[in-house]
């Protein structure tokens, strides 16, 4: 690639408002343009640097450190590729929607590659998907659907058990949509009458019944220019199925009492822990409303699908929740945490946390202060007894760590008769312990002999 090229290159680069770096075919970077020395504060000291090494402080090509690679993925295509990734960035780590482009010479021959890179913003600037938190593939295909459909008015369908975020990821669409200067407008369908559906939904008119006084705006009106967010839609009756089916359709709605019909203007995301398919089946849902919601669904991963991201989570909402800041979890803790099945999912964590920081005192959160109160919790690996057992086939260096916490959490024994009853010498439990946890969890090396 000759010098004028490079330069004509970087010219017009600059001219671009995202982030963009030139890369060779061996992952170096060649150049980077204006936007990515402000957005990811590299100045001089990139060029020349591996992208892997650059991004991810990676040793290795990304496809050899178990992500995607959309460089390698370009290089065998010949076409653009799109992934996300955890890139580093002089925040902290955060997600990037990442595309690579194959860059062509005049024979028609491959000679560099350029990267664009995005991080979802508001226009506050703060992350769209803040406290969405994680890196198992599970939680990053999810987050890559919401990035993809995100700048779309079509409607989204949130499934996946309770606890696991779903008004988060609404709220997070929100925030990376075109309307995300509009309002987000929650609505819980979850027990709503007919009666009061129609007069939430579409307001009411002065008059309409007894003890309306004065006009109601609806939370239809409310989220006009925004997004309206039907969580535990599922749990909507028929006659109030029709309603919404009716509102979809049309476009518009008529306040209570009112006679004309007003147009609406939201996006649509909805979200419900049940199984709306067999709910279709069985004729408890209507099939016409399960085809205009789900548009675009997305699964909600349950902790049990993403034990990797427990660690990450578990010091996530420490820091949200703890009165006192900067304390840490120990590592038998973490790993009792990773361990463990947690039939509510986020919310039943973030309630186990936020409970052991109000019984310790000292400057860690121990394994004690999260099974003190462990009487009305369910067991690490089912409700109904305290039996070890796994739902599936795993990798046996995770099933020996899961089994260490639960075996920890039920003996209820000093770890020296817990190495005794084991099998196993002191020093091996605490290497195990010790490994186990810092190896997966990345956590401190804090237990002693």
């Amino acid at each position: 690639m000759s010098a004028g090229f490079l330069n004509e290159l970087i010219s017009f680069l600059d001219g671009l408002p995202e982030p963009r770096i030139v890369m060779d075919v061996d992952y170096r970077i060649i150049a980077a343009n204006a936007a990515y020395i402000r957005e990811f504060g590299e100045e001089r000291t990139v060029a020349g640097r591996t992208c892997y090494e650059v991004s991810h402080r990676f040793s290795v090509p990304c496809d050899q450190a178990g992500e995607s690679c959309p460089l390698k993925q370009s290089q065998e295509t010949g076409e653009p590729q799109r992934v996300l990734h955890l890139h580093h960035t002089p925040r902290g780590e955060e997600h990037v929607a990442v595309e690579t482009t194959p860059i062509r010479d005049a024979d028609g021959e491959i000679v560099c590659f350029v990267e664009t890179m995005r991080i979802v913003r508001q226009a506050s600037g703060r992350a769209a998907a803040q406290g969405l938190v994680g890196r198992s593939p599970a939680f990053v295909g999810m987050l890559e659907k919401i990035l993809r459909v995100a700048n779309s008015n079509a409607s989204v369908l949130l499934l996946g058990e309770t606890g696991t975020g779903k008004e988060l990821v609404a709220r997070a669409l929100h925030e990376a949509s075109s309307r995300e200067e509009g309002p987000f407008v929650a609505v819980d369908c979850a027990g709503m009458t007919e009666t009061l559906f129609e007069s939430e939904l579409f307001g009411y008119e002065k008059g309409a019944f007894t003890g309306a006084t004065h006009r109601k705006i609806g939370l239809v009106e409310a989220a006009a220019g925004g997004t309206l967010f039907l969580d535990e839609i599922g749990e909507l009756p028929l006659v109030l199925q029709i309603k919404l089916l009716r509102l979809l359709e049309t476009g518009t709605y008529r306040r209570v009492g009112g006679l004309d019909w007003l147009p609406a203007d939201f996006r649509l995301v909805a979200a419900t822990h049940r199984n709306l398919r067999a709910m279709v089946q069985d004729e408890s849902f209507r099939r016409d409303l399960y085809f205009r919601i789900n548009t675009f669904p997305i699964h909600m991963p349950a902790l049990h699908e993403r034990v990797g991201d427990i660690p990450l989570l578990a010091n996530s909402l420490l820091e949200r929740v703890d009165r006192k800041p900067g304390r840490k979890f120990t590592a038998e803790a973490l790993a009792w945490m990773s361990g463990r099945r947690y039939t509510g999912n986020i919310r039943e964590m973030r309630n186990l946390i936020e409970r052991a920081t109000l019984l310790a005192d000292g400057e860690m959160i121990d394994l004690t202060h999260l099974t003190a109160l462990s009487d009305d919790l369910p067991g690490p690996a089912d409700a109904g007894d305290d039996a070890f057992r796994e739902s599936g086939l795993i990798d046996l260096d995770t099933l020996e760590r899961r089994y260490l916490a639960w075996a920890r959490q039920r003996s209820g024994v000093a770890l020296p008769e817990l190495a005794r009853q084991l099998g196993v010498s002191q020093r091996t439990l605490y290497r195990k312990l010790r490994g186990g946890a810092s190896s997966e969890l990345g956590i401190s090396d804090d237990i002693g002999i």
